[in-house]
């Protein structure tokens, strides 16, 4: 089994597990455990992967949840979602519609064991699991700073469990630390830690500095940096990012590749 399987988790706390990109699994006292985003490609030509395999055996990682954010590749990956599907079949997948259907429709997934959750909603996992949905990037994108409306639908998630919020943006739209009428009721919940996709340069994601202004809004407690160490020409230095952190305020966290903390 992976180590993350038998990890005992006290009371009041959660595991997090980075694997890579925004691959995560999360793992309460109750010993629940839910994947974000797994995206676990057996193929990986060297000139596009920074590694040769991927970072997990499915059917090494027990698996009572899948929360997708979006239905690109990296994000809804059918080949990934068939190999947990065969080792575990119980396993409930939550997403977008856009999600939902292609896992349906590419995989031995059925409706059953599948919710489709939409911005504004939530929906109760397990006994001691609750997830809501915001837009990661509005529908209508952002006209005003030249952002066109996004191709699928972009969530992103809050996770209570344990008394703590574990916040995770997906892919969000550059210009998010400036979306109030999205922050607003995520500042509401006062999320504790968040996953923060971001990248110094590429522009579709929160630049470095817009990640931090992001974390500070949001009054997040600690905050994780997402979105690289998978691809060669779509990564950065985490270490950048969290150098632009002030002393005061939200704390950087640099999960190392494929290990886990203990939050808090």
């Amino acid at each position: 089994m992976h180590p993350f399987a038998t990890l005992d988790v006290p009371a009041g706390s959660v595991a997090i597990h980075w694997f890579e990109q925004n691959a995560y699994a999360i793992k309460n006292s109750q010993g629940t455990i839910v994947l974000i985003d797994p995206y676990f490609p057996h193929e990986r030509p060297p000139e596009r992967f920074i590694r040769p395999t991927p970072p997990v055996i499915e059917a090494e990682l027990p698996t009572h949840y899948v929360l997708l954010t979006h239905r690109h590749g990296d994000h809804t990956h059918p080949e990934t979602i068939r190999r947990i599907r065969a080792a575990w079949p119980g396993a409930i997948y939550v997403g977008p519609q856009e999600a939902i259907a292609q896992i349906l429709a590419e995989t031995e997934v059925d409706a059953a064991h599948t919710i489709v959750i939409a911005a504004g909603e939530s929906v109760t996992l397990g006994d001691d699991l609750i997830v809501q949905a915001f837009y990661a990037k509005p529908p209508q994108g952002d006209p005003a700073a030249g952002i066109k409306p996004p191709d699928v639908t972009h969530l992103s998630y809050v996770l209570a469990t344990e008394g703590l919020k574990i916040y995770v943006t997906g892919d969000a739209i550059n210009t998010l630390a400036e979306q109030d009428e999205l922050l607003a009721p995520l500042i509401e919940l006062k999320p504790d830690i968040g996953f923060l996709t971001t990248h110094p340069t590429e522009g579709e994601f929160p630049y470095f500095q817009d990640s931090v202004k992001l974390a500070q809004k949001l009054g997040l407690k600690a905050a994780v940096p997402s979105h690289y160490a998978c691809f060669i020409k779509r990564t950065y230095d985490p270490r950048e990012w969290a150098a632009l952190f002030p002393k005061e305020g939200p704390k950087p966290s640099i999960i190392p590749w494929n290990s886990h903390i203990i939050y808090p």
